[in-house]
């Protein structure tokens, strides 16, 4: 009989898992930073070694050194950066014997409540990339990350005042902005890879546009494509666009309209055919993204081209 899975625990509040940690009490009850100053990671003292977190959490790991689970996958720490962790993903350790100096910012929701920042820490697809799409900083990017976190850990430490908590907010902002700013960077630093793995993007489509079975299962997916190419879709879609300026899904389609117009153009299939055989289940959706992507209904280009 196959044995069930251990649901993962849940750390609702950051005083639970202060405590859990054998840390000491955090400052405030919304916000956290812990300096690894010995160097060790301190493993939850929980009986499941899978954990979810009801609040943001940004690390810096310069040094670490061992595998850390993140989601379903293992990544290696060997070389150390940033990375972002969103509520209630899946996460902990695979290894007791961690090692890395660095810091952790943890983060509640609550905390950003009537700030813009609630609604705009949203849309940094960086908090649902993979571990292995790790920020890599340079020793510049690093000395401006390490000060941000610095002056947050001031203010957790100085008196509270009725500006306390704009200046924190303030402070996360100024991180994440920074956050991205370093991401846009990568993407270019690594274009070299980043151009390989278009070309393999390619060739997933072609291979799937001419493989009726493959077909059968419908329209290839943005996750369908991230799993091929084993990246999260938001960092392919996030990668593509620094490239073309078209995510994923625009990718996805423009492959489509290729190919609908190669077999509008060359055979003489039905429209429903056509659709069929791109993996629609109704022509006229088909019908209806052609138009709105080329401003011609399958039978004006059909007719135009003939």
């Amino acid at each position: 009989m196959k044995k069930e899975a251990e649901a993962p625990y849940k750390f609702e509040s950051l005083s639970d898992f202060h405590r859990v940690l054998g840390l000491p009490k955090p400052l405030h009850p919304l916000i956290s930073l812990v300096y690894n100053t010995d160097g060790k990671v301190r493993v939850p003292d929980i009986a499941c070694k899978q954990f979810m977190m009801s609040f943001y959490k940004i690390s810096y790991k310069p040094n670490l050194k061992g595998k850390f689970k993140y989601g379903q996958y293992y990544y290696d720490f060997d070389e150390g950066g940033l990375f972002f962790l969103a509520p209630n993903q899946l996460t902990g350790t695979s290894e007791q014997n961690l090692d890395f100096s660095g810091f952790t910012l943890f983060v509640h929701p609550d905390l950003l409540l009537n700030y813009p920042l609630a609604k705009k820490i949203r849309q940094y697809n960086f908090f649902s990339y993979a571990a292995t799409e790790v920020l890599h900083l340079s020793d510049q990017e690093k000395e401006t990350v390490l000060a941000i976190a610095k002056l947050i850990n001031t203010e957790l430490n100085s008196r509270i005042d009725a500006l306390s908590q704009d200046v924190i907010i303030s402070q996360i902002e100024l991180l994440l902005t920074y956050a991205d700013r370093f991401y846009k960077r990568q993407f270019i630093t690594r274009k070299a890879v980043n151009h390989d793995l278009m070309q393999k993007l390619e060739e997933i489509l072609d291979e799937y546009f001419s493989n009726i079975a493959a077909l059968n299962k419908g329209i290839p997916t943005v996750q369908y494509l991230s799993d091929q190419l084993h990246l999260s879709p938001h960092y392919l879609s996030d990668m593509l666009r620094s490239l073309t300026g078209l995510n994923a899904q625009q990718h996805i389609h423009l492959k489509l309209i290729d190919k609908a117009k190669e077999k509008l153009s060359i055979t003489n299939l039905s429209i429903s055919e056509v659709a069929y055989q791109l993996g629609f289940k109704h022509p006229q959706s088909f019908s209806t993204l052609f138009k709105a992507k080329t401003n011609l209904s399958p039978l004006e280009f059909r007719k135009s081209f003939n």
